[in-house]
């Protein structure tokens, strides 16, 4: 068991599958573009085969959306349009990731995957060192992530070519915004050490 794990920051079919709301219209230009699921199902098969265990982290909410906080900007739609509801196709990982039984699935109902989840409990049960992660979008989850982890001092390393945000500058401005605090690779160069 390596001391690493790979989080796939909300590849989920509300956000990233070409059926999903935000897939028909807000990600689903750079999403294609970018070949972000391809890309982050290489970085998949490369973590399994280096050893390094897989978590999958979604955003969502109960069907009454109980956990949705009613004055935040970026979550005051879920309700509205009815994404983001546990349960549901919309919050599953998208299927060509390849998510598998062994697989952690840290639901979340911030944009960091630490508050409030199951994220910190499994790092300090599989004596996890490093973590490695990508996703939609660059400027929320991301940048959340590597943050938090960087502050709990966990060495980071960004996926690049495995994230995006609505538009290519968005994602050009996280990116660079990160850079002081993680470091940088791609689905092909990653080692997964």
């Amino acid at each position: 068991m390596k001391d690493a794990i790979y989080l796939v920051l909300d590849m989920e079919n509300d956000l990233v599958h070409a059926d999903g709301p935000n897939g028909k219209a807000g990600y689903a230009e750079q999403v294609n573009g970018r070949r972000i699921i391809e890309n982050t199902r290489r970085a998949v098969d490369k973590a399994r085969a280096a050893g390094v265990a897989v978590g999958f982290v979604r955003v969502g909410f109960s069907p009454d959306y109980r956990e949705c906080p009613p004055d935040s900007p970026i979550f005051s739609g879920a309700r509205k349009n009815g994404i983001f509801k546990l349960g549901t196709w919309g919050t599953e990982v998208h299927p060509d990731l390849g998510q598998q039984s062994g697989d952690f699935d840290i639901v979340k109902h911030r944009v960091s995957p630490f508050y409030a989840t199951s994220l910190e409990a499994i790092l300090r049960a599989r004596g996890i060192r490093r973590i490695y992660c990508s996703g939609i979008s660059t400027n929320a989850v991301v940048q959340a992530s590597v943050r938090e982890g960087h502050d709990r001092d966990y060495p980071m390393t960004v996926l690049e070519d495995c994230c995006c945000a609505i538009t290519a500058d968005e994602h050009e401005n996280a990116i660079a915004g990160l850079r002081r605090f993680c470091t940088l690779s791609t689905s092909r160069d990653v080692t997964f050490e």
